[in-house]
């Protein structure tokens, strides 16, 4: 069984993304150890 600090972090988001609800764009340091739920969308 694997622990917290044997995982490996996810990837970075990609610059140049646009946030809605956010003074600036997140990193994966601001949302470590909080309860995240990312929506994707898109028009179509």
């Amino acid at each position: 069984m694997s622990t917290p600090e044997a995982r490996e972090p996810g990837p970075e988001f990609q610059d140049g993304l646009d946030w809605i609800h956010v003074e600036r764009p997140l990193t994966l340091r601001d949302l470590r150890g909080k309860l995240v739920l990312l929506d994707f969308w898109t028009y179509g």
